[in-house]
Parts: structure tokens; C-alpha cells; sequence
């Protein structure tokens, strides 16, 4: 009797906690039209636990989960009927319109938020893009997964990795911080925090970040875009790319591959490693593939030669690479805007050809290492601890350190001045080494004090002037060579007032001081009395003093 009743019993509370767990699952199920319901569509076995928190479901095998317009599916699910949550167990998958789909071990949904926290092996696509990581919250409303222990986003040939992260697969934005590390066949990046977009396939940086092309060209900003579909970078603060021997910084840069036009603006910095010079301005232009540049708003040229710097400014700088002759064809030369009043120079005086010796490959591809040459346009200011100058124009040749300096030029060596129609120097890196006037050459030198108004001068057609670490050593001025020299003794006392016209002459110097003067060829020659002349009238026909035209120092160069 006490056996029947005790299997009586035992039916009657199987009976009852079935139709109540098919009671509530019915009652769930049968609920499609409220959207806020998680809703079980399939599942092969279930089971109801009544707890004090409410009643627990538990379903196995080929479970299929609706809610709203998503489907998630697993190997066996806990629904929790009084807060409407959900956890999900292996072989975790989410299927939402459009071709997202989420991935992973485990999961637990929030019905309420629509936010998933799915952990294990995670994936996250939209068909195209992947995100690959250990644990992932992911919103199912906005397609927003946000990841904290590490992923990897791979799109096409790129692969984007980072301690950090987020995807949205409905903008396809991204974003990445903490060690991000960007791979491509074409270019690598490197940056602590960065956005890029799947679709377009641009990265916006918000950190020090560096760009490592095929090529080797290496760009680093910390603020800016960069299109890698189409190779193009655009950064704003600070930013610098470097390409072979070549440096350019700026506070913007625009940098295109597919075209090899760069830009640069506000403190420019460009450097040549390979030949040891600086270019400063506020404005470049720079062609990749040609090697050509332009370079605006108060530019200046350094180059330099261990300690020695030799700078140059201008309103315009051109700079071009220089190649080897055979197997290719000249150049023209750029023209040159001449001002208006230059016409009547450039009709009493032909000027030589700016680039005489340069020779344009426009097929081999460009060597960052070849010489180049430089061509400054108007307003030219040249400094260095030894020599200055100032003219209209100019240009510089790496080739043979050659510079020419053309419409009214005038050197300064120390206590000496230089002029003519055209001014050639050879350097010896940033020292001159030899300087050379074609045409109407005149050397003046102050003799005594600046008061004393006294100038040792020298002119004729054709000047060559020798010099030794940036010092004058001798001159040569030929022919119809004139001269007017203040004469002293042993004891340095004034003799008097030479003056003597020749064919030949050289001076020479030492200590940057007029020595002695020797007429190569027969000459006419007087010597006056001081007393006997009118020292302010003592001039040649040429004679100009031009010293409150000299820069002073490298800072005027810079203002």
C-alpha cells in the first residue's frame, strides 16, 4: 500500500511540473508579436526549474533563438523568463539581416539593451570585413562591436590588430587603440590609436603613428588621414615623410603615391642627406617621380660642410635632380619672371644661361641620391660666417658646387667687395673656393677707418679671385685694368694715392687685408700726396660702396 501510494504521488508531480513548464513555454512561444520577447522557435529538448528569482528554461540540441528580426543558434541555451535574458552555449552563432554574423563559445544576451557579451573564439562579419577576438560586447540594434582583451579586423589584404577596438558593421567604421599594428601587401602601419573604414578603406589617425611603404618611404603624424586605397595621406600638426636621402616636415602634408605630388606648408623642413643640405620654408611643392620642387614664403637654402654653413634665401626656390648626360637630352631652363626694371639691364649686359650644364632624364627613374640643382628667383640674400651676398637671381649646382649669381650681384669677404654683371663661385662644399666675374668686374676694400671714407679699388673686364678656408688670397682682373690703392710703409703710415691703369693686374692679401698690388703688364702709374687729393672724389668710374646692404647675420635671412 505504502509502495502504489508513493508511485501515485511520484506521477501526480511529474504530471504537474509538465504541463506547467509546457504551459510556460507555450505561453512564451505563442507570444511572436511582442518584439521584446526572446522567442524559442526550436529546440529538441527543454526543461523548467522554478527558482526564487523566477522560472529558468534550459533547451538542448539545434536550438534557434528569434528576437526582433535576429536569429542567434547554439547547442543549448539558459532563459531567464523574468528579465527576458538569455545565455548561450557552444557552437554560439548570430544572424542579423544584411549578412552580419556573430560567432563565438558563449554568449549572454540582454533582451532589454539588445547587447550581447559573447566570449571564446569570437568572430564578428559582415560578409567581407572579420573581426577576430577572445570576448566581445556586441549590440544588435546598432551592429556595434566593442572588444578590450585584443583583436584582429581583417578586410581584403589588410589585416588591423590592437589591445583594444571597436567594429561597426552597419558604417563599417572601426577603431583601434594600444599597440595597433596595420598590415598590407602594399604598406605596414604602426600607431596607438586609429579609425578605419572597410569600405572606403581610409584610416584616420589620432596618435604617433608611422607608415611604412613598399618603397620604404616611412610617414609619421600624429593627426591626419591617410587613403590607402588610393595612396594618398593628408596630415594636420607636425607630420614628416622620409624617402631615400630625402626629409620633408611640416605642420601639413599632403602625400600622393599614385601621383608622387607632395605638399607641404607651415615650417617646412626639407633635408638632403645624401649632399648635406637644408631647405626652410613655409610653402613646398614636391614631384616624387620627377624629383622636382618648388619652394615658397621666405625660403632658405643651408648647406653644409662639417661646422661651415653656407645659407641662401630667396623669394622662390626651383630645385630639380641633376642626371648623367649620355643617353639623354636637355632641359629647359624655367622661366624666370624678370621685374620690370631688369630690361634695361639685360640690354646693356646678356646674361649667361641659368642652367648651362643641367640634363633631364624624363624616363630612368628617379635616384634620390643624384646632385640637384637649385634656382632662387629674385630678392636673393646669401650668409655665412665669412662671406655674404645679395642679388635677383641665382643658382646652385651640386654637381661642382658651382653658384651663380646674376642681376647687380655683390659679394662681401671680410672687409672686401665684389660686383659685376654675373658672379660665379666654386665651393668647396660651403667654402669658396674660387670666384669669377665675366663681365665689368670691380674689388673695393676700406682702407683705414669707415669715417676716413678711404677704399682701395680695383676694376676692369674679367676677374678671377682665388681663396683659402673662405679668406681672399689673390685677385686677377683683366684687361683694361684699373686701380686706386692708398699706399703704405713698413710702419703702416700712409704714403700717398697710387693710381695705374694696365692690362694686367693682381692684387694679393693676407690677414683679409690688401697687401700689395702688381700690374703683370706695362702700366701707367702716379703716386699723390694724401695732401694733394680730395680723398671723397678719389673713385673709379664703377666705384660703389654698398655696406648697408650686407646681411648681417643668419637670422636676417630668416625673418
Amino acid at each position: 500500500m505504502f509502495t502504489s501510494g508513493w508511485l501515485q504521488m511520484r506521477f501526480l508531480y511529474v504530471f504537474l511540473f509538465l504541463v506547467l513548464s509546457g504551459s510556460a513555454l507555450l505561453a512564451q512561444t505563442a507570444d511572436t508579436s511582442n518584439k521584446d520577447k526572446v522567442v524559442i522557435e526550436n529546440t529538441s529538448t527543454f526543461i523548467s526549474i522554478q527558482t526564487d528569482s523566477g522560472i529558468v528554461q534550459k533547451f538542448l540540441l539545434n536550438v534557434r533563438i528569434k528576437h526582433g528580426d535576429s536569429y542567434m543558434y547554439c547547442d543549448s541555451a539558459y532563459l531567464y523568463s523574468k528579465t527576458n535574458n538569455l545565455e548561450a552555449f557552444s557552437n554560439v552563432r548570430i544572424d542579423q539581416p544584411g549578412g552580419t554574423e556573430a560567432k563565438s563559445d558563449y554568449m549572454r544576451y540582454t533582451s532589454k539593451t539588445k547587447v550581447a557579451y559573447m566570449k571564446g573564439n569570437v568572430s564578428l562579419t559582415d560578409g567581407k570585413g572579420k573581426l577576430n577576438c577572445e570576448e566581445l560586447t556586441y549590440s544588435l540594434s546598432d551592429k556595434n562591436g566593442t572588444y578590450t582583451q585584443g583583436g584582429t579586423l581583417q578586410n581584403d589584404a589588410t589585416t588591423v590588430s590592437s589591445n583594444t577596438g571597436f567594429y561597426n558593421v552597419r558604417s563599417k567604421d572601426s577603431r583601434f587603440v594600444g599597440d595597433v599594428i596595420v598590415s598590407d601587401p602594399q604598406f605596414n602601419i604602426r600607431s596607438q590609436d586609429l579609425t578605419y573604414n572597410t569600405e572606403t578603406k581610409i584610416i584616420e589617425f589620432f596618435a604617433p603613428s608611422v607608415i611604412t611603404d613598399t618603397d620604404k618611404s616611412v610617414l609619421r603624424t600624429s593627426r591626419g588621414t591617410y587613403d590607402s586605397k588610393n595612396k594618398i595621406a593628408h596630415t594636420v600638426g607636425r607630420s614628416s615623410v622620409l624617402h631615400g636621402s630625402e626629409y620633408i616636415e611640416a605642420d601639413t602634408l599632403r602625400y600622393n603615391k599614385l601621383s608622387g605630388y607632395n605638399y607641404a606648408a607651415g615650417q617646412v623642413v626639407a633635408i638632403d642627406t645624401a649632399h648635406h643640405s637644408t631647405l626652410y620654408c613655409g610653402l613646398a611643392e614636391y614631384y616624387q617621380k620627377s624629383g622636382k620642387l618648388w619652394a615658397t614664403i621666405k625660403p632658405v637654402l643651408k648647406q653644409m660642410n662639417n661646422k661651415d654653413s653656407l645659407f641662401i634665401r630667396a623669394d622662390t626656390f626651383y630645385s630639380a635632380p641633376i642626371f648623367k648626360r649620355d643617353t639623354l637630352k636637355k632641359a629647359k631652363a624655367p622661366v624666370v619672371a624678370k621685374k620690370k626694371d631688369s630690361k634695361e639691364k639685360q640690354k646693356k649686359s646678356p646674361q649667361p644661361a641659368i642652367l648651362p650644364e643641367v640634363i633631364e632624364d624624363t624616363t630612368a627613374a628617379f635616384d634620390t641620391s643624384a646632385p640637384r640643382f637649385y634656382i632662387g628667383y629674385h630678392h636673393v640674400l646669401i650668409f655665412s660666417d665669412s662671406m655674404q651676398g645679395r642679388c635677383d637671381s641665382i643658382s646652385y649646382m651640386q654637381t661642382d658646387s658651382t653658384i651663380r649669381m646674376m642681376y647687380s650681384p655683390v659679394i662681401w669677404s671680410h672687409k672686401s667687395q665684389i660686383t659685376g654683371d654675373t658672379i660665379i663661385m666654386r665651393l668647396d662644399s660651403s667654402r669658396l673656393k674660387r670666384l669669377f666675374v665675366p663681365n665689368n668686374a670691380f674689388v673695393v676694400s676700406q682702407s683705414g677707418p669707415a669715417k676716413a671714407k678711404m677704399f682701395d679699388q680695383i676694376q676692369g673686364k674679367t676677374l678671377v679671385a682665388n681663396f683659402v678656408n673662405n679668406a681672399i688670397t689673390d685677385i686677377t682682373v683683366w684687361p683694361n685694368a684699373e686701380s686706386i690703392y692708398f699706399s703704405k710703409d713698413d710702419k703702416n703710415y700712409y704714403l700717398g694715392v697710387n693710381q695705374a691703369q694696365g692690362e694686367k693686374v693682381k692684387l694679393f692679401f693676407k690677414d683679409q687685408k690688401l697687401q700689395r698690388i702688381l700690374y703683370i703688364q706695362e702700366a701707367k702709374q702716379t703716386m699723390t700726396p694724401l695732401t694733394k687729393i680730395n680723398i671723397s672724389t678719389t673713385r673709379l668710374s664703377r666705384f660703389q660702396w654698398l655696406e648697408d646692404k650686407r646681411p648681417k647675420s643668419r637670422e636676417e635671412l630668416f625673418e
